[in-house]
């Protein structure tokens, strides 16, 4: 399978358009320069004198600024300017180049580069907004690396989700070299390495398995993994030990205490790496114009059951194809409520697959079913898991809401879940795609009617309660539309 991706400039993958990358400073005056710096605080050293809080126990943070706001302008030096020749020459920095992820949602890929190093963060693509007909994804532009590639020390990734992911078989064959490293989390790992089998002239990937606590050396950086909330199992915070300083990307996360197929956050091993005197925090900025706390996974156990409970008929449940925590509540409830699944959806397939082996998705012996055994089953006694929350053309979804699908017709009792959220971009055609099935007589769940999804991203509260645990002398956000980041810069402000 082989798709079409190209760079926001509309050229495709082979010749990206020419979008300049940013330094260390360039990107955060380009983020964080109208914002007005923190007025002095008193001293709060009192505060670090209380008790120690009980074990896990959600801190309260600590009172006062404790990291800068963006230089001013006459301090910036942006690499799009040229330097003179004494300044080009000062190896002494650490340059944060994002190639992706700031004032979009997806592509997520930043450089980390001391002296003649770089390590990678991420590699993943964007979906393609609706004035791009034909465009499959979206994937970085990496021609910062073109006369790099041997400097390259390696490619750390956060979790398996695509937008992090999976512009890998695009990028590596450009970039990868014998010394190149690759290091992921068992399930990550897994993901990348199961989709590399669609790319058969691609380089033949070795990744190392990271656990939580896992520690590596590549070139000047050290790179420890710790556990955080998201909606995929194995998503890795990252903590870089630079010769500058310390970097910590939070990597997509939201504070849940009853996740699934997790653990809540381990808030004392939180507070100690914040204690490590970080540099620069990079931090998910998703959620940041929501007020309030995220919801639990357990919430939207609860609420799906309801319409488990209460379906006459089939229930096809729409979602991203890497968003397997959804999965493993529709099965568990498939199979409370007496209901067969199918799973239908190319990438859905894959990685359900690749759960299942690893025990990350679990189901009694008879549960699945194939697509084509559906007709022969009675509707009330029928769950499919597809692709095509967003609207995709050529997903599962779409094909049935067409009547294009090889086995599925909409019927009158059928239930359509869309859990999960829309994509920036993707309004007109989600709801073009809710229209359709409701002409044809069929109930429709989404998130904005009840609390079936819960998203996988931290809301305000829990965006500053990451930053006093963190507490660092800069903070960069990451990942998110301008007003994401631009709200997320105001909340580390005041937190």
């Amino acid at each position: 399978m082989h798709n079409n991706p190209i760079n926001p400039g509309g050229g495709r993958a082979k010749k990206p358009a020419k979008v300049p990358a940013q330094s260390f400073d360039g990107a955060l005056e380009a983020i964080l320069g109208a914002l007005p710096r923190p007025k002095k605080t008193q001293d709060n050293s009192g505060a670090d004198s209380a008790p120690a809080a009980r074990q896990n126990r959600r801190p309260r943070g600590r009172g006062g600024k404790r990291f800068r706001t963006a230089p001013r302008q006459n301090q910036v030096q942006s690499q799009n300017h040229p330097q003179p020749q004494s300044r080009q020459k000062d190896d002494g920095r650490l340059r944060v180049i994002p190639l992706g992820g700031l004032g979009e949602v997806g592509r997520n890929m930043t450089l980390l580069e001391y002296q003649n190093s770089i390590l990678i963060m991420d590699m993943g693509f964007r979906m393609p907004g609706e004035d791009m007909p034909g465009i499959d994804y979206i994937i970085p532009n990496i021609d910062y690396l073109k006369n790099k590639v041997k400097n390259i020390v390696g490619a750390v990734f956060t979790h398996g989700h695509y937008d992090h992911i999976g512009a890998v078989p695009y990028i590596i064959e450009k970039i990868w070299h014998p010394g190149f490293r690759m290091i992921a989390s068992p399930l990550t790992r897994a993901i990348i390495l199961k989709r590399q089998d669609d790319f058969p002239s691609c380089p033949k990937l070795d990744i190392e398995s990271a656990d939580d606590g896992g520690r590596f050396q590549l070139g000047p950086f050290e790179v420890e993994f710790f556990r955080m909330n998201h909606n995929i199992p194995d998503n890795f915070g990252i903590f870089v030990k630079t010769p500058v300083g310390s970097v910590i990307n939070t990597s997509d996360f939201k504070f849940d205490d009853h996740p699934i197929n997790d653990k809540p956050v381990d808030f004392v091993r939180l507070r100690a790496i914040g204690d490590r005197k970080i540099l620069l925090l990079l931090c998910d900025s998703t959620g940041a114009e929501e007020p309030g706390h995220s919801l639990s996974e357990q919430e939207i156990f609860e609420n799906l059951g309801k319409i488990f409970r209460d379906a006459k008929g089939r229930i096809i449940a729409a979602t991203f194809g890497s968003l397997l925590n959804r999965v493993q509540q529709m099965i568990h409830l498939s199979e409370k409520y007496g209901r067969k699944v199918a799973i239908d959806g190319y990438s859905l397939k894959n990685n359900v697959e690749v759960c299942r082996q690893m025990k990350y998705i679990r189901a009694e012996k008879g549960t699945f079913v194939q697509l084509g055994e559906i007709a022969g089953l009675p509707d009330e006694q029928t769950t499919v898991i597809c692709t095509g929350a967003q609207g995709e053309a050529d997903a599962a979804l779409m094909k049935i809401a067409n009547r294009e699908h090889r086995f599925l017709r909409f019927k009158k009792n059928d239930s359509v879940i869309f859990s999960s959220s829309v994509i920036p971009g993707n309004e007109r055609t989600v709801q073009n795609l809710k229209d359709n099935i409701l002409r044809q007589g069929v109930k429709v769940y989404h998130y904005k009617m009840m609390d079936i999804h819960a998203g996988g991203h931290a809301k305000q509260e829990e965006l500053k309660e990451m930053t006093r645990l963190m507490h660092p002398k800069f903070f960069m956000p990451i990942h998110g539309q301008y007003s994401m980041l631009a709200a997320n810069a105001e909340l580390a402000v005041i937190a």
